[in-house]
């Protein structure tokens, strides 16, 4: 009989990770997005030539279904008044001239569609982002909620890292992964040159297993992504990026295949280093385009929605060349 191996605590994994907790301040909730400063913004806007916009959140109430995280249910749209309501007997309510109009709501976790984390989403051993309290995010999050990221909006250059062309494949399979090094291959295959500051999109397609399989695609379920390494962390703090975007739903491999730990740059990179996630994104437009010009870098800008103590908030980034 064989046992399971141990998996470590993230305690004893990261017992020595970098981290820039305190580094701009002891009240920050923003983290590395502090590295977008007015020259970012510049630089990324320079890079607008043609006016061509990509939208990059995907469709909430998609007819052929919305990918979330297992155990969290894709948004409902309630309709609450249409031209019904005022049909004989109905309770359309009457307004001077004879206005009638349609009104609907939705219900969804705020992190059930292409969305930003809220700094303050994931930890260990007791504190969030920047070593607030974990006990702070009880009833909502007093600290590192999404609502600063909100106020503050992204904007930079951004480059598509197009992992799933770069390996000739239409789209990346469960626990695949990737890693720092991988990235720089595949910038400089498209003929482009990661730079301090900026932000990474990466592009695995993973999602369109979803689309194909239905509900079959939870079945032992581990998305493929990044993975876990001393030296992938550091990679990310000396370049100072601020913002990690992707097609799949955490970013990451779900479970790394090297220790067993679930979702460790959630706490290697947003926890410690204050990188922003963007998950779930729709990249299909924009990769098809930059392989047709052979244009990988463009201006990046998004704005979650501000939702006071929230782990997070839907968004819908968008990307100029």
């Amino acid at each position: 009989m064989t046992t399971a191996p141990e998996v470590p605590a993230l305690t004893e994994l990261l017992d020595n990770a970098p981290t820039n907790w305190g580094k701009w301040g002891p009240d920050d909730e923003i983290g590395s997005l502090n590295y977008l400063t007015a020259e970012q913004v510049i630089t990324g806007a320079s890079l607008i030539k043609k006016g061509a916009l990509f939208t990059l959140q995907r469709l909430i109430g998609d007819p052929k279904g919305d990918p979330v995280w297992p155990g969290r249910s894709p948004a409902t749209r309630e309709m609450i008044l249409d031209e019904s309501h005022w049909d004989e007997g109905g309770d359309g309510p009457a307004f001077p001239g004879g206005l009638h109009y349609a009104d609907d709501k939705i219900n969804a976790f705020l992190q059930g569609s292409t969305q930003y984390d809220a700094l303050g989403h994931v930890w260990y051993d007791g504190k969030i982002w920047n070593g607030y309290d974990a006990r702070t995010t009880i009833g909502g999050l007093d600290k590192a909620s999404v609502e600063p990221i909100a106020e503050r909006g992204v904007a930079g250059r951004a480059v598509l890292l197009d992992m799933a062309r770069f390996r000739g494949v239409a789209c990346l399979g469960p626990r695949e992964t990737y890693d720092h090094t991988d990235l720089e291959k595949c910038a400089q295959a498209q003929g482009i040159q990661i730079k301090p500051r900026d932000i990474l999109i990466i592009r695995t397609n993973h999602l369109e297993l979803f689309f194909q399989q239905g509900e079959k695609f939870y079945d032992d379920f581990c998305e493929p992504g990044l993975v876990y390494s001393p030296e992938l962390v550091e990679w990310f703090q000396a370049r100072e990026i601020p913002n990690l975007v992707t097609d799949t739903i955490a970013n990451e491999v779900t479970t790394d295949p090297n220790n067993g730990v679930a979702l460790v740059l959630h706490n290697a990179l947003m926890r410690n280093l204050g990188v922003a996630f963007t998950e779930i994104c729709d990249l299909e437009k924009l990769a098809a385009d930059c392989a047709d010009d052979g244009v990988y870098e463009f201006f990046y800008v998004a704005a979650p929605l501000k939702i006071h103590n929230a782990t997070g908030s839907p968004v819908n980034p968008v990307v100029i060349k």
